[in-house]
């Protein structure tokens, strides 16, 4: 896992690849929290699903285009997250992806999210391990198409 974003470090809006994994800043906003001002539990599942996005995008996989083009999408099967310590409104987070594993018809992520409070320590505030399935039009499992898996291969080795 790498540093969270520091106060004036400036990363791309979609983030960017660094290594094995993919690095991506969120400013937290009033509507992604609670009326105490910390972070809603359901946010970080919308920070996470931006964080698997943006990686696609830097690995050249036009996500619009699997499902137009060739009738496949990557779907969340199943999650497990884990909640360490609250963010709040007004705070810098990073929300890193790495892809953990690639079988035919899924992949597993990995993902973090951390923050950095000014003048203080980084704080872990999620780590979210996901599996996404590869479905067809019809919603059944469906082998990663050649292009795609190709690209992920890549970024994996």
């Amino acid at each position: 896992m790498s540093a969270p974003l520091l106060k004036n470090e400036v990363l791309p809006f979609g983030g960017q690849l660094e290594g094995r994994r993919h690095r991506m800043p969120v400013r937290v906003y009033y509507e992604d929290t609670d009326a105490a001002g910390i972070v809603y539990h359901a946010s970080y599942l919308r920070f996470t699903e931006r964080g698997r996005s943006e990686m696609m995008r830097a690995l050249d996989i036009d996500l619009a285009r699997m499902w137009n083009d060739a009738g496949f999408v990557f779907v969340l099967h199943s999650a497990e997250v884990k909640y360490k310590k609250p963010a709040r409104l007004g705070d810098l987070l990073t929300v890193e992806t790495a892809l953990a594993e690639l079988g035919s018809a899924s992949l597993k992520v990995r993902q973090y999210i951390t923050f950095a409070k000014e003048g203080g320590a980084a704080g872990e505030v999620v780590l979210f391990e996901g599996l996404l399935a590869c479905t067809g039009r019809d919603g059944k499992p469906a082998r990663i198409p050649a292009g795609v898996r190709g690209k992920i291969e890549a970024f994996l080795s």
